[in-house]
């Protein structure tokens, strides 16, 4: 397994890593209903990392993301561009980037809080954290 850490963002840290350097990737790995359905950030490619009908682990996610990120890197030598992912609440793009250090990538990073954000007391979400409520740009289709 890597020696590489999964970097925890907040919503804004991330948007300023987007703005900043022009070969990050913004991957939201959630389901497609939630990604169409739910709004997504504005740029956001998507790899889901579990999706129906089986939600199980996607099998093709790993060679999704390296082809994605090898276009990214098509000018460079460096290695891996930054890679932020994001899902509803900063669990499955956790687990997402834990699968991608142990398939040899580096420069990953999550959005914690997602793009939700964390249940309040009413069992609610995009009322205490995540993309959306700090208001960042997302669409809905």
């Amino acid at each position: 397994m890597s020696s590489q850490q999964i970097k925890d963002l907040s919503p804004q840290q991330a948007y300023d890593l987007l703005q900043a350097d022009s070969r990050a990737l913004l991957i939201d790995v959630r389901s497609t209903m939630e990604y169409l359905f739910v709004g997504h950030p504005v740029g956001a490619v998507h790899i889901p990392w579990i999706d129906a009908p089986g939600w199980k682990a996607n099998p093709d996610f790993i060679t999704d993301v390296r082809k994605l990120s090898l276009g990214a890197n098509e000018k460079q030598t460096d290695g891996c561009p930054p890679i932020v992912l994001i899902c509803r609440s900063g669990q499955r793009s956790q687990e997402a980037g834990e699968a991608l250090l142990a398939a040899g990538l580096n420069n990953i990073s999550h959005i914690a809080e997602g793009f939700e954000g964390t249940l309040d007391e009413q069992h609610q979400r995009s009322t205490l954290n995540g993309w959306r409520f700090r208001g960042l740009p997302w669409e809905q289709c």
